[in-house]
């Protein structure tokens, strides 16, 4: 690194010292070289003080801090010196973002014939003038769909929206009728009169509950066991009634 003869003051504090070593000598400021920097900011601080110059105290801090930052990297484990470079790299760029603005602040010219004006009412104009390629946007949706197919008609979706939704709920309700009569009933019996898929699923999931809640119990084996209301599906089923 290049000697630098520069007077200790001629920069505004410690931070503006070490920003200008960093420039100058084209280093990364979040990769700080800590022996190399330090021993340019001593040069300073050893040149002051020959020529009798009052080196001020937070100069002297930053030259502390610079140290012992040094003697930790010295140590096997130096993540406290790697925390405290990166603290001083984020006060070094936030110094010079500080440095621009003033710079910008410091050129505008404010006088006090100086005026402005409210700003008018502009009426948004959402009207699309770009040019449109219908070409390019089928690509575009072919691409987004993720298949070259053209788009599904309002017929395809047709079932899907008229479909009646069965809820497990209403099918525990026709369970527990069908049982109340008589307190028991054969398995298949319970979805004798079911019309579709929709309502044959849903039985079997209101089924499930129930012998989950002990409302009801399944005996036998086979394909058409006895579905018996138990003691405890009577007393809600009588509460519910």
């Amino acid at each position: 690194m290049e000697k630098l003869t520069y007077k200790l003051d001629a920069f505004e504090g410690p931070l503006d010292l070490l920003l200008y070593l960093i420039r100058k000598n084209k280093l990364n400021i979040c990769d700080i070289p800590i022996a190399e920097v330090l021993q340019q900011y001593m040069d300073h601080i050893h040149a002051a003080q020959q020529k009798d110059m009052d080196v001020s105290s937070e100069f002297l801090d930053m030259a502390a801090r610079l140290v012992y930052m040094k003697t930790v990297y010295l140590l096997p484990k130096h993540e406290e010196a790697e925390t405290m470079r990166a603290q001083l790299s984020g006060q070094l760029l936030e110094y010079e973002e500080c440095k621009k603005v003033a710079a910008v602040l410091g050129g505008t010219l404010m006088v006090d014939t100086s005026f402005t004006r409210e700003p008018e009412p502009v009426a948004p104009d959402f009207t699309y003038r770009r040019p449109i390629n219908p070409e390019n946007l089928q690509k575009a949706y072919y691409g987004a769909a993720g298949r070259r197919m053209p788009p599904p008609t309002q017929n395809s979706f047709s079932k899907l929206v008229a479909h009646r939704v069965v809820s497990v709920a209403s099918q525990m309700v026709g369970v527990m009728r069908c049982l109340w009569k008589k307190g028991r009933a054969a398995y298949q019996e319970l979805f004798r009169r079911k019309q579709n898929r929709s309502e044959i699923v849903a039985t079997f999931l209101a089924l499930l509950e129930l012998i989950h809640d002990k409302r009801v119990r399944v005996e036998g084996e086979g394909n058409n066991p006895t579905v018996k209301l138990t003691k405890v599906g009577e007393h809600k089923w009588n509460a519910k009634t």
